[in-house]
């Protein structure tokens, strides 16, 4: 299956932030309005890719969505952090 341009994107942007870069699986899924790709991270990055309070994962969140938005007739994008932690 090829990458899309929006999983090449989320991949650009997350490996630089993990210690474990082979360990990442981005996988997605088509819901009724949404596309939603999930990332999935080894225990020890997942922390990394949420950031204090989610920052990271609110700013990876706003560039992947902006990214999209700018696609005509394109569904909307869900970013979601698979956590292992719990």
């Amino acid at each position: 299956m090829a990458e899309t341009d929006i999983e090449s994107l989320i991949r650009s942007l997350v490996i630089p932030l993990l210690k474990q870069p082979q360990a990442l699986s981005i996988t997605q899924k088509d819901g009724g309005r949404y596309h939603r790709y999930i990332i999935d991270v080894a225990p020890n990055d997942v922390g990394r890719l949420i950031g204090r309070q989610g920052h990271v994962a609110a700013a990876l969140r706003t560039i992947v969505e902006g990214a999209q938005s700018r696609r005509a007739n394109s569904k909307r994008v869900r970013l979601l952090i698979n956590d292992h932690r719990h």
